[in-house]
């Protein structure tokens, strides 16, 4: 099951006791991270989160609170005798940014691959690094500057009944394949379906990351029945509605709502204001317009 960990929920600017947001998500001992604000692997190390484990980067815009942090992530990696490539997701705009960013690590002793993706349309990989099973999407958000929400679909294989696979007489050696999708044959010349030896199908976990944007009427759909929605609150202050309308924010309360029309399992807020000092304050408000919202700090873990 795939283990997820906000690192750090503040937005703009690190507070001693508050990192910018980044989201570690990990599976089999391989992970993705979303977004690298300056001090990431400070953040990571300080959530007791191994580094060697990250494949895959994922950005979600260029503004400094969430590409800053990359020089030194990367650096920390070069440090720590990262050889593998490392794969890194961008919106198209902020390709110079980025490139700029990490022209001032020097050499690396490993390979760094950016890869481009639409920031006016949305699209869907699959995360072969981490998972086969692993699908994840994109949905172009409203900030001041380009910006992807992300969504991640692991599918779940159907469980393998070995009383099945040993009364059909198949040696253990294909139970992996069986297991994987595959069809065998038996010496006997029998060809035997996954289906012959897997219970249902299983549902799939679902995760949705959303960080600086206005509260548009697609995210419903995009975090549609997600296990776990991550969505910024930068204010529980309703008076700064007009505030973040003009910066392409959202309040908690923006957050929440989409929560439940989305009819999503959990909520965890992130990206607070530095101004914010004290978001628990809402709680009680907040869990009457969604009761399975969590006001996350730094650290926050969850295996879903």
């Amino acid at each position: 099951m795939p283990d997820i960990c906000l690192a750090g929920t503040g937005g703009m600017l690190p507070l001693k006791n508050r990192y910018l947001t980044g989201c570690f998500i990990e599976y089999s001992g391989k992970a993705v991270l979303i977004d690298c604000g300056e001090g990431m692997q400070v953040a990571l190390a300080a959530a007791d989160i191994k580094i060697s484990r990250i494949e895959m980067i994922l950005i979600t815009h260029n503004h400094a609170d969430h590409v800053t942090g990359l020089p030194g992530l990367l650096l920390s990696m070069g440090n720590c005798s990262r050889e593998e490539p490392l794969d890194i997701y961008i919106p198209e705009s902020a390709e110079r940014v980025v490139r700029n960013l990490i022209s001032v690590c020097g050499h690396l002793p490993f390979e760094y691959r950016l890869h481009k993706l639409p920031d006016t349309a949305a699209v869907s990989f699959t995360a072969e690094k981490i998972d086969p099973m692993l699908t994840i999407s994109t949905l172009p958000l409203k900030h001041s500057v380009k910006c992807l929400g992300y969504s991640f679909l692991l599918e779940k294989k159907a469980v393998f009944q070995p009383e099945k696979a040993q009364e059909l007489e198949i040696p253990v050696k294909l139970w992996r394949m069986l297991h994987s999708g595959e069809a065998v044959i038996l010496d006997d010349g029998r060809t035997i379906q996954p289906e012959e030896v897997t219970g249902d199908k299983r549902p799939p976990v679902k995760v949705t990351y959303i960080t600086d944007t206005l509260p548009i009427r697609e995210i419903v759909q995009f975090a549609n029945n997600a296990d776990l929605f991550i969505c910024e609150g930068m204010y529980g202050d309703t008076d700064k509605k007009q505030s973040m309308n003009e910066k392409g924010h959202m309040l908690m309360q923006d957050a929440c709502r989409l929560a439940k029309e989305a009819n999503v399992k959990e909520l965890w807020l992130t990206h607070y204001s530095p101004a914010e000092k004290h978001p628990e304050n809402y709680d009680k408000e907040l869990k009457k317009l969604f009761p399975a919202v969590l006001i996350s700090k730094d650290g926050e873990k969850k295996t879903l």
